[in-house]
């Protein structure tokens, strides 16, 4: 859905508040520009469909570098937290909308910029390849109609380990890392 994100509903990096000046408002180009991707929170849905968003808590705010993934909103899991660091070194949102957004997990967090830095380094090749593997197996996941969540994920990613990145999508291959991935959650619940 379109939705609006007020000026008013964002924290400057750092956490800091707003002014609500005329060059605050012309300022916001430095941070947030039309066609960002950005991770928010719905903060209220009107009468006639419109969406109100806010950022403002520091976790908020613009995505840097990494993978979006569009899926069926039906097959993701509404959970307490859709923000996983993943031990594979990969982290990953898993919006109520579809929207996976797979990145690169920061060394560090960096509290004080308030979502708002983007990191313009390389992706080191490693990065990218673990990137690459969660993307194809959250394709595979979809594919065979399994839930989406931290675990089946991680369980699909541990699973494909054997398989080359490019060879998760194939579909015998796919069944069998998706079959196993199955099997273990299985044998988690019971």
């Amino acid at each position: 859905l379109d939705s609006v994100l007020l000026l008013s509903s964002m924290n400057l990096p750092g956490g800091e508040l707003r002014r609500r000046s005329a060059e605050d408002e012309l300022a916001m180009r430095d941070y947030l520009q039309e066609g960002d991707l950005i991770s928010a929170e719905v903060q209220s849905v009107f009468s006639d469909g419109a969406v109100s968003l806010h950022t403002r808590s520091l976790k908020y705010g613009k995505l840097g570098q990494g993978v979006l993934v569009q899926v069926s909103p039906s097959l993701v899991k509404r959970q307490k937290t859709h923000f996983h660091d993943l031990p594979c070194g990969a982290s990953v949102i898993l919006g109520n909308n579809g929207f996976i957004w797979i990145y690169p997990t920061p060394e560090q967090k960096d509290e004080e910029a308030g979502g708002f830095t983007t990191n313009l380094e390389p992706v080191p090749l490693s990065d990218r390849e673990v990137i690459s593997r969660l993307r194809n197996c959250i394709v595979a996941l979809v594919t065979q109609q399994l839930m989406l969540f931290d675990t089946s994920i991680l369980y699909c990613y541990e699973a494909s380990l054997p398989h080359q990145i490019k060879d998760i999508l194939k579909p015998e291959v796919m069944e069998e890392i998706v079959l196993e991935t199955r099997q273990r959650l299985l044998d988690l619940e019971g």
